[in-house]
């Protein structure tokens, strides 16, 4: 009999974890709100799924969905030439589903005078030739260059929108996640750093780009500067409950998520 019941448990468990419909998402820290919150919504309206989010950043969901790791590869940029290569060579086929728009904003500390720069000024202190606020209108003050580290999708976006991919200047403090950089910031006199729209709080300030706010109307009529879509990526069409999900993100209550996250919708 207690041969039986074990081996009845056992039966039990293995039909639970048949039934448990499992997806792993990774990636970009700026998707990772999104992610996190519709993650628990679409698991509250379906029991039987199992949804794990973890952030490391755009190059690092990527990796993952090359490797076989993740089912959905979150990205705050397109995915590279040499990231398709390595995904043929392993007979993975990246297709890519813009889930958002998004602004980059650039912040500065609470008690920073400055409130605008242009796109020179930003790509000069970013690249060393500005390196007080006195050369840009504000106090004499050294400048504190807070930047995302390098498997970030946000580092190699706004290399490309503000720095046109010049080098970041040696000596700036690189930090892993858009919270981190909120956090540097909003503690250190003198500081700018750049975040997604959704990290934008309170506890910093954020610039104008030639006279243009980061929101969410001036990035989807692509008013602001460094306005960028986001990314999940699949391995190929996607399949059952993937793309069940997929599908959510990307309805209207998906997107009233994207909006309530401080992103911007796509509809």
């Amino acid at each position: 009999m207690k041969k039986m019941i074990t081996t009845v448990l056992a039966l039990m468990i293995c039909a639970g974890n048949i039934l448990a419909a499992k997806i792993v998402m990774e990636g970009s820290t700026t998707v990772l709100p999104i992610a996190q919150r519709a993650a628990e919504e679409y698991m509250d309206a379906n029991s039987s799924s199992d949804i794990t989010v973890r952030g490391g950043g755009s190059g690092v969901g990527i990796n993952s969905l090359i490797s076989g790791t993740c089912d959905i590869a979150n990205s705050s940029r397109e995915i590279k030439d040499n990231e398709l290569q390595a995904a043929a060579s392993k007979k993975v086929a990246p297709k890519a589903f813009v889930v958002a728009m998004d602004g980059i904003a650039v912040i500065v500390n609470k008690n920073n005078s400055v409130s605008g720069l242009s796109r020179k000024q930003v790509a000069d202190i970013y690249t060393g030739k500005v390196t007080n606020w006195q050369q840009v209108g504000g106090k004499n003050e050294r400048i504190v260059v807070v930047s995302r580290d390098s498997a970030s999708g946000t580092f190699e976006s706004f290399g490309e929108l503000a720095l046109n991919k010049q080098k970041v200047v040696s000596g700036a403090l690189m930090q892993a996640s858009n919270q981190a950089i909120a956090t540097t910031i909003s503690t250190t006199p003198g500081a700018i750093g750049y975040v997604g729209l959704g990290y934008v709080t309170s506890s910093v300030k954020s610039v104008a780009i030639d006279g243009v706010e980061a929101t969410v109307e001036t990035v989807l009529k692509s008013r602001y500067a460094y306005s960028r879509p986001l990314y999940m990526y699949t391995n190929g069409e996607p399949k059952g409950e993937t793309k069940n999900f997929i599908d959510f993100i990307l309805s209207e209550d998906g997107q009233t998520i994207v909006t309530e996250e401080g992103f911007v919708a796509l509809k």
